[in-house]
């Protein structure tokens, strides 16, 4: 028997990966499917930072979680569908900040 195709097929070429959102309390949140990327967000140094880039990202459509990890520069995005690294570049540079390469 075949696998069972999912509309996250076509994504795992493109970089991205199938992933679990978390919910506020640290728990997967039960029955999201989202696809989650990865990025390096250079220039934050504090938590204030580390909001903005939050807040900015979280704006573009279909984003439902987005993680960063302030001492890396380790930015998680979590989302219906893939989000565009140009939309993702945009609301870093907004938050004041600089998107690392791919």
């Amino acid at each position: 028997m075949a696998a069972e195709s999912t509309r996250f097929d076509h994504v795992t070429p493109l970089g991205y990966k199938r992933g679990v959102c978390r919910r506020a309390d640290d728990e997967p949140a039960e029955g999201i499917d989202v696809i989650e990327a990865n990025y390096t967000v250079t220039g934050m140094t504090c938590d204030h930072c580390a909001r903005s880039v939050t807040d900015e990202i979280s704006k573009i459509n279909t984003v439902s979680d987005v993680s960063v990890n302030l001492p890396t520069g380790a930015v998680t995005v979590c989302s219906s569908e893939p989000v565009n690294d140009v939309d993702v570049r945009a609301a870093v540079e907004e938050a004041g900040y600089e998107l690392a390469t791919k």
